[in-house]
């Protein structure tokens, strides 16, 4: 018989200024100016990309060990302190949007009920913003017969989750990872901002924007806020006793993945991060346009999906080459972190190549640390099929087929020690 408990007087609260130090103090939030205003004007702003370089592929991109004063980083603690912060800064401002400003206070609540060998725990995250309060749930899913290995929180925008823990598809195989020894908890980001250009501002956006007011052009749209709201379910496991905190890996498929990069590269309590298959604006390097595979570009993606991104993107359609970033140091920014790419040979609207040259360039910021191992035998595209590897503390695949997530990806991300890395040596 299932036992379920629902303990509507045992709540969390965290407060904005608690939320900030779990979150915003993390990743050093930068302040920029906010704008309203068209692409087009925001085009006329943009000066051509002139800092420091390194080359990938034949083609110059931005590098992540010079400072925008022209010093080269030679430390982390610069790395920390000083040049992390400038990437991060030129993300929000120019790719995924400035985080929300304005205060709130998050509280939790969990419906709790047992099964045999697994916990589930319905987990309501309530935000008070200055304009509405916004709860969405995240499904947890705990084995109890064995000790707990880590926790997937996984970014699901295809509301593939539900209350089952005997849910057990390729694409979300509950059961076989509590079986395995490993919990989940998933967040449905159509619950915090619908994946629909008509009505992605209606519920976390608007919580923090009054909602017959345009956005800031450089204000976050969907992703972002997807990205802000895995946050905000950390926040809850890290009070959870039956999950060890240090443990939690973010992951996504596709745009998710682009959320759970874009997550893991500003939250630094999150252990791992998993992008699968996540392509344009997410692991693959923007510079390589089409890739001549037909593969997504900036362009393309920002007309196809205008409410994903900050509307300063906009700026550099058909004009990745002053982009002031590029993909590698979003990777970066995940460092001395475990990061692991997963790419498909047949998806080519990700450009699998695009996403493995992103990957072994990051591999320089991570030497910084001491832990520049990649895992790879070469550098040189294109590593073996359907083989896994992994490095001090970065990780990567391959998969033969085409774009998604499978059971395979999951069978690599089961087996590959996600939740553990090599300490730092520098």
């Amino acid at each position: 018989m299932n036992k379920t408990s629902t303990k509507a007087g045992r709540t969390g609260r965290i407060t904005a200024a608690v939320a900030a130090t779990a979150f915003s103090a993390l990743c050093v939030l930068a302040s920029a100016p906010a704008f309203v205003g068209s692409a087009q004007a925001a085009s006329s702003r943009v000066a051509a990309y002139s800092g420091a370089t390194i080359t990938i592929d034949g083609v110059k991109y931005p590098d992540p060990l010079t400072l925008k004063s022209g010093t080269k980083v030679t430390s982390t603690s610069v790395w920390e302190n000083s040049r992390r912060a400038e990437i991060l800064a030129d993300f929000r401002q120019n790719v995924y949007g400035q985080n929300f400003s304005g205060n709130y206070t998050q509280t939790f609540s969990v419906a709790t009920t047992n099964f045999t060998n697994v916990k589930r725990k319905i987990v309501t995250v309530r935000i008070a913003a200055p304009y509405a309060t916004v709860s969405y749930p995240v499904r947890t899913f705990i084995p109890t017969n064995q000790a707990v290995k880590g926790t997937f929180l996984m970014i699901d925008h295809r509301a593939a989750a539900t209350d089952d823990p005997a849910q057990n598809t390729d694409y979300l195989p509950v059961a076989r990872l509590n079986a395995a020894g490993y919990a989940i908890a998933i967040i449905n980001a159509n619950d915090v901002a619908p994946d629909n250009n008509s009505s992605y501002r209606s519920k976390m956006i608007n919580a923090f924007y009054k909602s017959s007011s345009a956005l800031p052009d450089n204000a976050m749209r969907a992703v972002g806020t997807w990205s802000w709201s895995a946050s905000r379910a950390m926040d809850y496991l890290v009070t959870d006793s039956d999950i060890d905190a240090s443990k939690v890996a973010v992951i996504g498929h596709s745009r998710s993945g682009k959320a759970a990069l874009w997550a893991g590269a500003q939250d630094t309590r999150f252990a791992a991060v998993i992008s699968n298959e996540s392509g344009n604006t997410g692991a693959k390097l923007a510079r390589r346009g089409a890739a001549g595979v037909n593969a997504e570009t900036v362009a393309a993606i920002n007309n196809n999906f205008p409410y994903w991104f900050a509307q300063t993107y906009k700026a550099y359609n058909g004009n990745e080459s002053s982009l002031p970033v590029d993909q590698h140091e979003l990777m970066d920014l995940v460092a001395p972190r475990r990061v692991y790419i997963a790419s498909a040979q047949g998806d080519n609207n990700s450009d699998p190549k695009g996403e493995f040259l992103a990957y072994t360039a990051a591999s320089q910021v991570y030497g910084l640390y001491g832990i520049g191992n990649n895992g790879l035998p070469s550098n040189t595209w294109q590593p073996a099929l359907n083989t896994p590897y992994r490095g001090d503390a970065m990780s990567y695949h391959l998969r033969s087929g085409s774009h998604d997530l499978n059971y395979v990806d999951w069978g690599f991300y089961m087996n590959g020690d996600v939740f553990n890395r090599s300490a730092p040596t520098q």
